[in-house]
């Protein structure tokens, strides 16, 4: 039975939602008593703290036991068999200590001293009255004695070798545990004028803490499982969008729209991209690619994984993207008798190529790149505001197609329908140049096969100049072999700056702010310099000037504009203030 993908969608959000539900209920009285533990070890941590400087203090402290020697080891006494009696004494010194250590640490030293050299067989046994056996290690004259020894504490223990002549009698205990938190005694026996003794030395409470506590743990399983969470919405997250959108910068190499799914695919599926205007993007059927059923216009533009079926990834990947692929794709998947197995559709955002340049450049680039081995026969052209700017046809440019503002100043490359490089090169942009570029390649039948936006911005001339300096150029620079018979004026609001008029200067028509103070290069329209040096200027010359070229039937050939600033010398206006309300004022 076919189960649509709004079905399947709901169903996979229904078993999220219960699964997160019961996760929820799990965790967060988990949450509440490890937060409720970690408060109550942190109101104690001050009491531990102190707690373990005292007995540290108690620790280095030297201990020193004045005892008789009749009052440690009694006299035994003779029986009637000739024999010495057999005496156990009660404990005389006990000293107890306190050592914390975490979970994993290497090693830990369990102190312990007393003096053995006057007994008789000597030895030493360490234990925890709560195991059984309850012997944790036993140290004779002769070596270790571990035939009694607990199990748990196999191949971990040690201690020095001449520990019975030394009295240093401390247990080195290896590997931690928490299991090997309790209370450790140590225990001497030996044999003393005939009486065999014991006498319990010390006691060391030894506590092996979790070095991540219950609270850091909890933490942990919550960060992992939103972890968790969070990859597996990613994961599926095509399933919960109805449109899955995908967004991706213009020139790039290639996008892929995904589509995939955990269902089984038929062998003899049919798989179709279409894009909103029904237009069939890309056909797979019969084992392999349908070329002569796509659309002309993504033709060599689109690409497939071989044997898509079996994975279940039916992704498509779109080649040199204009932002005209901006649209909706639909993949849907087809039986034999036509049937709808899946749909899934994506949505592409494709961002506008963007160009800005500074006015006065020697050129800008238009970029674009399509697929190569273009039709022989096709035509490109290169439009901004209904005006021609580069016509190619018949295999040649075409310029008495191009608009007059454009003459003379456009140029592709070579061999561009066989390389797919029909970028244009706009040379000497100007403000006016400013706009929206359409470049569209079409076949001889008159069908769009290719087509890209590109916006142009070419930002102002901007020049600056400190008052009281030798000069400043307002730089323009064009095309060279400009027309003979060619007019070239430099404004300001509405007064002459500049006039070069029937290929001389006319200094008659120029205004009277400007006597004098302007020059421009010899054989300018030879040269394409039109650029006009301003000499000493001054801070009232600040404002935006404008140099256009016309011919001699008054049209315009080119059009540029400086934004020109005079930073005003503080120190010369200062020099020149009037004195005398100064001195009228001082006067008073």
């Amino acid at each position: 039975m076919f189960v649509s993908s709004a079905e399947r969608a709901e169903l996979l959000r229904g078993l999220v939602a219960d699964k997160l539900s019961t996760a929820a209920r799990e965790i967060f009285p988990v949450v509440e008593r490890t937060v409720a533990g970690f408060e109550e070890e942190a109101s104690g941590l001050r009491q531990v703290i102190d707690r373990q400087r005292r007995q540290l203090e108690l620790l280095l402290q030297p201990q020193v036991s004045l005892l008789r020697i009749d009052e440690e080891f009694p006299v035994c006494q003779p029986t009637a068999g000739g024999g010495t009696e057999e005496h156990k004494s009660e404990p005389i010194s006990q000293h107890a200590s306190a050592v914390e250590v975490y979970e994993g640490d290497q090693f830990v030293l369990l102190p312990c001293e007393s003096q053995t050299f006057e007994l008789d067989e000597p030895s030493v046994v360490w234990s925890r009255y709560d195991l059984n056996p309850s012997t944790v290690h036993q140290r004779q004259q002769e070596g270790d004695e571990l035939k009694d020894q607990n199990q748990l504490y196999s191949s971990r223990t040690s201690m020095k070798t001449d520990a019975l002549e030394t009295g240093d009698l401390s247990l080195n205990l290896t590997k931690l545990h928490l299991s090997d938190s309790g209370s450790y005694t140590c225990t001497v026996r030996g044999i003393i004028r005939g009486i065999k003794k014991e006498w319990r030395v010390t006691d060391v409470h030894l506590q092996v803490k979790e070095r991540f506590p219950s609270w850091a743990k909890a933490l942990l399983v919550l960060l992992v499982l939103g972890l968790l969470v969070g990859a597996l919405l990613v994961h599926f997250r095509q399933y919960f969008m109805s449109v899955y959108q995908v967004e991706v910068e213009e020139g790039v190499e290639s996008v892929q729209l995904p589509c995939k799914t955990t269902v089984r695919l038929p062998k003899d599926a049919k798989v179709e991209w279409r894009d909103r205007g029904d237009r069939k993007v890309y056909v797979y059927q019969n084992g392999s690619d349908q070329p002569e059923e796509q659309d002309r216009y993504y033709r060599g533009r689109t690409e497939m994984k071989r044997k898509l079926l079996e994975p279940g990834d039916l992704s498509l990947t779109l080649k040199y993207l204009t932002d005209w692929d901006r649209d909706t794709y639909t993949c849907t998947v087809y039986n034999r008798e036509e049937h709808k197995l899946m749909e899934k559709q994506v949505r592409l955002w494709v961002k506008v190529c963007q160009v800005e340049v500074e006015e006065g450049a020697e050129s800008v680039q238009l970029p674009f790149i399509t697929t190569p081995d273009l039709p022989e026969d096709a035509a490109v052209g290169w439009v901004c505001s209904k005006r021609t700017v580069h016509r190619y046809q018949n295999r040649s440019d075409l310029p008495d197609k191009q608009h007059q503002d454009y003459k003379d100043r456009t140029e592709m490359k070579k061999d561009l329908l066989k390389t797919g490089d029909v970028s244009l090169t706009l040379k000497h942009p100007k403000e006016t140049d400013t706009g929206k570029y359409w470049c569209g390649v079409v076949n001889k039948d008159g069908h769009l096969l290719r087509v890209k936006r590109v916006e142009l911005k070419v930002k102002d001339c901007q020049v600056e100049v400190e008052e009281g300096a030798e000069s400043v150029q307002l730089p323009f620079i064009t095309t060279p072999d400009l027309p003979e018979d060619a007019s070239v004026k430099w404004s300001c609001s509405i007064r002459t700056v500049h006039l070069y008029e029937k290929r001389s200067y006319q200094p008659d028509k120029q205004h009277q702010d400007y006597q004098d103070r302007t020059e421009m290069k010899k054989d300018l329209l030879k040269t394409g310099d039109l650029s006009l040096t301003l000499k000493h200027p001054k801070e009232t010359d600040t404002g935006e000037y404008w140099c256009i070229i016309y011919n001699k039937d008054g049209d315009t050939l080119r059009v540029k504009t400086v934004n020109l600033k005079v930073k005003g010398n503080i120190r010369n206006r200062s020099s020149s203030t009037d004195p005398t309300p100064l001195m009228a004022d001082q006067s008073f």
